[in-house]
Parts: C-alpha cells; sequence; structure tokens
C-alpha cells in the first residue's frame, strides 16, 4: 500500500510517499507555494497538484494550519476565512479520488516525532512546539494524542502569542537571534506555568538552527529540536492515514453537515 503525506503550510505545500513502519519518506518531497488567498478552492487543486507528482496511491493524510475536528475544518488563523467549518477530508476525498484523512498540523508532526522522533519511548506530558508561520502545538499524554490545543494562540503581553514568538515574526521585524530568543523564552515560561510538561519538543523549519537560538533560552523544561524537522508534518499525516480510515472522517463530516442543516 502507498500512502502520500501532504503537508499544507503556511507558505507552502509539501508532500511525499511515506513508510510509515521506518517514518521515512520513500521519494524526494515535492513543493508547491501556498496559494495567496489560501481558499478552500485554491489549496484543494494545491494539494492536488502535489499528489498527482507521485502517480498511483492509496490513501493520502494531510495537514491543516488549525482545528481539524471529524474531517471538518474549525478554524482558520492562517488560511483564508473560506476555510471555517469546511469538509476538508470530504473535499479532498472527492477531488484526489482517493481516501483523505485531515489532522492538525502540528498534531501530525508531534505525532511523527513521538513516533520515530525526538519524543520516541518518553512517557508522561510531552509537548510539541512548531515555530513558522504561526505557532502550533501538539500534546502527548504517554504518548497518547490530546489532539487541537492550539496553544500557540495563547494571549501574552495582551497580544496572541505567534505576533510575539513565531518565525514569521522574527523574519518580518528582522530579529536577531539574541532579540527573537527571549520572545520564545516568555512563551515557553507561560506554557511551563499552565502545564508542567516533562519535555519540549522544538519543530518547524527554524529548529535545523537551534544552535542559534537554544543557548539563549533559559527555561526548566528539557528542550530538543526535532529530529524530523521539515518532514515531520508529512509523516506523520501518512501515518494517521494509515490508522484512521478517512471514511471515518467524510462519514462524521456528512453527518454534521446534516445535522447542522436540520437545526
Amino acid at each position: 500500500m502507498t500512502i502520500l503525506g501532504i503537508d499544507i503550510g503556511g507558505s507552502g505545500v509539501k508532500g511525499a510517499p511515506v513508510d510509515t513502519v521506518r517514518g521515512e519518506l520513500l521519494e524526494e518531497r515535492f513543493r508547491v507555494p501556498t496559494p495567496q488567498p489560501a481558499t478552500v478552492e485554491s489549496v484543494v487543486e494545491a494539494v492536488a497538484e502535489v499528489a498527482e507528482k507521485f502517480g498511483d496511491y492509496d490513501r493520502v493524510g494531510i495537514t491543516f494550519p488549525g482545528v481539524v475536528v471529524d474531517g471538518v475544518t474549525r478554524s482558520a488563523a492562517n488560511v483564508d476565512k473560506s476555510w471555517l467549518n469546511a469538509p476538508a477530508a470530504r473535499l479532498f476525498t472527492e477531488r484526489l479520488g482517493k481516501p483523505a484523512t485531515v489532522l492538525n498540523d502540528a498534531d501530525a508532526a508531534g505525532a511523527a516525532e513521538v513516533a520515530f522522533g525526538a519524543g520516541r519511548d518518553q512517557s508522561g506530558l510531552i509537548m510539541m512546539v512548531t515555530l513558522g508561520t504561526g505557532i502550533g502545538t501538539a500534546l502527548f499524554l504517554d504518548g497518547v494524542l490530546i489532539p487541537n490545543t492550539e496553544l500557540g494562540h495563547l494571549e501574552i503581553d495582551g497580544r496572541d502569542a505567534e505576533l510575539l514568538a513565531s518565525d514569521r515574526i522574527r523574519e518580518a521585524k528582522e530579529l536577531s537571534w539574541d532579540h527573537w530568543a527571549p520572545r520564545v523564552e516568555k512563551y515557553l515560561r507561560h506554557v511551563e506555568m499552565l502545564l508542567a510538561p516533562r519535555l519540549f519538543i522544538i519543530g518547524g523549519g527554524v529548529s535545523k538552527k537551534s544552535e542559534k537560538f537554544f543557548p539563549l533560552i533559559d527555561i526548566r523544561t528539557p528542550m530538543v529540536a526535532a529530529t524530523l524537522l521539515n518532514n515531520a508534518g508529512i509523516i506523520g499525516a501518512a501515518v494517521s492515514a494509515e490508522q484512521h480510515p478517512a471514511s471515518l472522517q467524510v462519514d462524521a463530516a456528512a453527518q454534521a453537515a446534516k445535522s447542522e442543516g436540520t437545526e
């Protein structure tokens, strides 16, 4: 069985077929820019473009930068508002002609790290934090995902944490590592106060430069860089597609739409 993982990010949509036993890409990943604006129709087509690059496949797992419940996207902080309450699993399944499972992007990356990377064999409460266009979070208790935490939107100093410490803000404001690291530290200290996790796994593209800012951050909780780097979302999406039948998401989304229509 061939399973694709496709990761929808704020700047790019990337994917590849995945070995879900070893947690590795089977081919070099293919990437296209995320459409601007990132409407439902344009992003679905971008995902289709990535999928078509790899020919025949059996099913696909797709990440989304927001809350996903039963295949329906319930938030849209870093994409077009047309994604609010969109039946994503059904839309992707219909467009690709293959079963499509959809989940939160940070949850997917965290699942991959817990299964194959920096969080493997770790017990207790572990938090994955992806620093990119926004701040994504995934929470695991003894290896079990607590989905859709969205703790990147905690309020810090009267504003959304993403506007304080995301990698996008670092680049937009041209912040040096010395000036950006204290922002990340403030965010992580806030999370420490609320949850007291056993381990932080820091992901996102900036994690491959961890030596630049990790030494500048002083927190109690151990902190490690994600080992799967930018492939974590792709791998986690594919694993989710294997473990969670897409038909269940599509059926649940259809039932939810039917219920909302009768209210």
